[in-house]
């Protein structure tokens, strides 16, 4: 006292109970049994230690509501009390948040387990924070104002050659539709033209599925398994004019297609802006030497999409550690290999060599299925032919193939959703982001 705003709240005849004046919280469980919406708006990023004493007791009572009343509905300000703001840990009695309107920028913790789980569906307001004062900011989240504006323009003369040729090198015999969906997914968001250099005895599997694709047969060593050098020779005799190259999905472990990724990646050849996913990934974490990193061997600036799995083989550290610190670590692999770094998972972090990052605002177990990170990769791929920059293609990939994640959880659920669902999709997710331009 003196407290000018809670004057404001008795002039209003809004109930005020001090906790310390209510015996055994007897009015606050009172006023919880019929209650339909409880704001949570204690703390927010200022929270520095456990919380205990009456606050804890209060929460607690929220929490037993909650699971009495299940409809009762929980509004978090800012941030749920207990949350930290910048690495998603919670508080024992943490409240979970039906809703969180965050204030004037959305934190790291709302994207970041276990916090994730506490935020439920997540606004973000405008508190008239003057522009230009998030300049210097390296993290952004990914919004559908940024994805339109980042979309890749088609002038009403352009042909096929307009929008650039992909060249995806893709595919082993236990994994033909890894190629189909990579290819699909290129042509899905606008390539021009897009070429599958797969093993030629698999060829015609994936053509009779993918129509669109021309194809580039690769000799083999084996039904299905590259021959290294020979491979290599036939893609390097034919790169003039692609715009972009994908390699690694479905590839398989086979040595020699290991051979052959080394002959594609370590040559010094001049490539096209390159996206290395999945089986590339493994390739080159076992490529690592003491006298050389992988990506001390393969120096041209490209885009790599690990999962937390392939992450840990390509960093030597710890899954635990990459997924409880995931922007950071990130960053900081995208920095120490001069690669746009793809950390795909829930809430997929997009960090750039110069120290920025994205973060996706989708965080969906529907995804969680084989097959969707050849969708992804193959969505990047196409966009990256498109002239855009590696770190655009990349951030936009990744939108693009969450919001059709999203979508295609609206109709079906996140049960039994696969790879092939999102190919339809990613156009319509396209033209709803050039709609907000109109």
């Amino acid at each position: 006292e003196p407290d000018p705003k809670l004057d404001i709240v008795r002039e209003q005849g809004l109930l005020v109970a001090h906790a310390s004046q209510d015996e055994g919280l007897a009015r606050l469980k009172e006023e919880l049994a019929f209650a339909h919406l409880v704001v949570d708006s204690v703390l927010g990023t200022g929270r520095a230690r456990p919380i205990e004493g009456a606050l804890k007791a209060i929460l607690l009572e929220l929490a037993d509501a909650k699971a009495r009343r299940p409809e009762l509905r929980v509004l978090a300000m800012d941030l749920p009390t207990g949350l930290d703001a910048d690495t998603g840990a919670v508080d024992s009695v943490c409240p979970t948040a039906d809703i969180t309107l965050t204030l004037g920028y959305p934190k790291v913790g709302l994207f970041a387990f276990p916090g994730a789980e506490k935020t439920g569906s997540l606004e973000i307001l405008d508190i008239g924070i003057p522009g230009g004062l998030d300049d210097d900011v390296a993290l952004e989240l990914m919004t559908p104002a940024w994805a339109s504006a980042a979309l890749p323009a088609r002038p009403s003369a352009a042909h096929k050659g307009s929008f650039g040729r992909t060249l995806v090198v893709a595919g082993s015999r236990n994994y033909v539709g890894a190629a189909y969906l990579a290819a699909t997914a290129a042509t899905r968001v606008g390539a021009g033209l897009v070429t599958v250099a797969i093993p030629k005895s698999l060829q015609m599997a994936v053509a009779s599925k993918a129509i669109e694709p021309t194809y580039l047969p690769l000799p083999e060593s084996s039904p299905g398994v590259v021959s290294a050098d020979e491979a290599a020779s036939i893609i390097f005799e034919n790169l003039d004019g692609y715009s972009a190259m994908l390699v690694g999905c479905g590839m398989g472990q086979a040595p020699e297609t290991g051979a052959f990724i080394e002959w594609l990646l370590y040559s010094g050849a001049t490539l096209p802006p390159a996206i290395v996913d999945a089986d590339g990934l493994n390739f080159l974490s076992m490529s690592t030497s003491a006298e050389k990193g992988w990506w001390e061997r393969f120096p041209t600036t490209a885009i790599v999409t690990p999962h937390p799995g392939e992450m840990t083989r390509l960093t030597g550290e710890s899954t635990s550690d990459i997924q409880g610190d995931r922007v950071n670590k990130a960053v900081s692999a995208a920095m120490k290999w001069n690669k746009v770094t793809v950390l795909k998972g829930a809430y997929t972090v997009v960090a750039f060599p110069d120290g920025r990052a994205m973060i996706s605002p989708f965080a969906n177990p529907g995804l969680a299925s084989a097959g969707t990170g050849d969708v992804l990769a193959g969505a990047i791929a196409g966009l990256l032919s498109q002239g855009l920059t590696l770190d655009d293609a990349a951030s936009l990939g990744v939108y693009l193939h969450g919001e059709a994640g999203e979508r295609v959880r609206d109709e079906l659920g996140d049960t039994g959703m696969i790879a092939s669902d999102l190919l339809p999709v990613l156009p319509r997710v396209i033209k709803g982001l050039r709609d907000l331009k109109s």
